[in-house]
């Protein structure tokens, strides 16, 4: 699997998985909107770990900065 995200997407994406968990583990964020909130935090979560994101490849983008072989 090709890597398409940079250190600051993956931290960003961590981090908001982690506010998102606590919302909804704390129940600041319940019901429909909880388990909505938990599933986008997992997705963020797996997405920043293994630093590839499947809608970043459909879209053809990438946030990976990396020198270019000339």
């Amino acid at each position: 699997m090709k890597t398409n995200m940079g250190w600051a997407d993956r931290i960003i994406r961590i981090v908001i998985a982690a506010v998102f968990a606590i919302l909804f583990f704390t129940k600041v964020v319940t019901g429909g909107w909880g388990i909505v909130f938990l599933i986008i935090a997992i997705i963020f979560l797996v997405t920043g770990i293994i630093g590839n994101c499947p809608l970043y490849s459909v879209l053809k983008c990438n946030t990976l900065f990396s020198k270019k072989k000339e």
